[in-house]
Order: structure tokens, then C-alpha cells, then sequence
């Protein structure tokens, strides 16, 4: 499952948003009924996680956690405590509750930007913020792919 695209749309009064349908497509051509909505740890945002991502994210997290560790159960725990999941209503949208909304400064405009297997939700002035900031974006891209070209 990839997503990729910046997607604008908004929330209605009581926390509604319509998932873009480019997203659901792909969703519903993987049989995906349920998403796992979280904030992000590290950006304000909220990303959405397919079932089976989530799935895959908690074996991979647990796989490097020692159960018997505390520190390493409150990062799991703290990792798993604040999520809801959420299906898609008949008309295409999911509630993001008000708790969601205040913790990533969503208001009526968001953007939805496609993060191959997950789905990011922004306050569109938030993510303009740091779109447009990055002014080594082309640097830093550059450094990456051709880090391993042997000198090329």
C-alpha cells in the first residue's frame, strides 16, 4: 500500500473530514476497513495507519523492546495509549475527535499528505509553515541519493 500526494480538504463543524478519494481507493483495493489514528511524535500532525501498518509497526516497535525493561514498556505503552480507530463513514469521512484536532492545531482547512504506507493529516497553515521553510530540501535530497555512487 502506497500513498503519495498533498490533498486539501475540511473539516466540518463536528470534526468530519472527507478521506480524498485517491486514498480511498487504494484503501478499499486492499480491503482496509479499519485505520488507526494517532499524533505524530514528532511533527504536529496526525498520521492515519492502515490496520495492517499498524500491525506491522506494533511487531516491529515490540521486536525491539524488552517486555520486562520499564522504561521500554512506557515507550510501548505511551506508543499505544492515545489512538482511536476509526472506520470510513458511507459518504467517505472519518471523526477526528476534538482531543486529535486540538493536539495537531487542525482547525477547518487540512491537508492530507500521502507518506507511502500511512497518511498524514495537517492544518494546511502548519504544513505551509514547514513546506515552505525548508530551503535545503534540494541539498539535502542531493546528499542522500548520491551518498553510496562510488564517487560518481
Amino acid at each position: 500500500m502506497r500513498f503519495s500526494g498533498n490533498i486539501e480538504a475540511k473539516t466540518d463543524n463536528k470534526g468530519r473530514v472527507f478521506i480524498p478519494a485517491c486514498f480511498r481507493r487504494i484503501l478499499q483495493a486492499e480491503d482496509c476497513e479499519r485505520l488507526i489514528l494517532r499524533k505524530e511524535p514528532n511533527q504536529q500532525c496526525l498520521v492515519l495507519y492502515p490496520e495492517s501498518t499498524w500491525n506491522a509497526i506494533l511487531d516491529e516497535l515490540r521486536k525491539k523492546l524488552n517486555r520486562w525493561k520499564s522504561a521500554d514498556q512506557m515507550i510501548f505503552r505511551k506508543f499505544v495509549a492515545n489512538i482511536d480507530e476509526l472506520t470510513i463513514d458511507s459518504n467517505g469521512r472519518i471523526l477526528i475527535q476534538k482531543k486529535y484536532r486540538e493536539a495537531a492545531a487542525i482547525g477547518q482547512d487540512v491537508c492530507f499528505i500521502g507518506v507511502d504506507d500511512t497518511i498524514e493529516i495537517w492544518a494546511k497553515d502548519k504544513l505551509e509553515e514547514i513546506i515552505n521553510s525548508d530551503d535545503d530540501f534540494g541539498a539535502d535530497l542531493e546528499r542522500i541519493m548520491t551518498s553510496n555512487e562510488g564517487g560518481e
